[in-house]
């Protein structure tokens, strides 16, 4: 049976692929952060706090390099330094150009499941234990408020660049998920902001 095709960005999960326990950190998008962001898409610091200190973050970028703070997992809609929380007459995403609040699981340690974009051919199973890949960026839904983000398939090879985002744990255990195309796979972060050395 095929794989279902359904990327949702990175998803955080347990070490042993059972839902996540729900941990994370309250951080603030500004308005300056003009492009709406979805759920899984991957954050990253942008070096600012607002009025009351909570850390100011904004979408990572895709490919080699390119740091990850962890994926964004939840929104408070409201005006800056309200904490209101989500209710049927507001997006289940972050609005772009609106000062608001979200939480993310920022422990370098967190795992995540992610879909490959199978571009060029699906991971192979000879690739598939704790080589690097990257992540590529995709448009995210306003109807479900998921990521469009995937697991760059054909940045997963032997090679094991230490540059890449993220390492790749092998596929998530279940009946509808196969090694092949669309594959979901658990990674986790391989230029963890929180690693970095460097700041913001």
């Amino acid at each position: 049976m095929a794989n279902p095709n359904n990327p949702v960005g990175i998803r955080p999960v347990s070490d042993n692929g059972t839902p996540w326990s729900g941990q994370g950190r309250l951080v603030y998008f500004p308005a300056a952060q003009i492009y709406n962001i979805f759920m899984g898409d991957p954050l990253v610091p942008l070096g600012g706090t607002d009025a009351f200190g909570v850390p100011a973050v904004g979408l990572a970028t895709a490919g080699a390099g390119n740091l990850i703070l962890g994926g964004f997992c939840g929104i408070m809609n409201g005006p800056a330094g309200s904490m209101s929380t989500v209710t049927r007459d507001l997006p289940v995403y972050r609005q772009g150009g609106i000062a608001n609040y979200g939480f993310i699981p920022d422990d370098p340690n967190q795992l995540y499941v992610v879909q490959e974009d199978s571009v060029g051919g699906a991971i192979a199973a000879g690739v598939g234990g704790f080589a690097n890949g990257n992540l590529v960026a995709g448009a995210g839904s306003i109807y479900t408020g998921f990521s469009g983000w995937q697991l760059q398939s054909s940045s997963v090879t032997g090679a094991g660049n230490p540059t890449y985002q993220v390492k790749v744990l092998g596929t998530i255990r279940g009946p509808d998920n196969a090694i092949g195309v669309n594959a979901d796979w658990i990674v986790r972060l391989n230029n963890s902001s929180l690693w970095s050395t460097a700041g913001v």
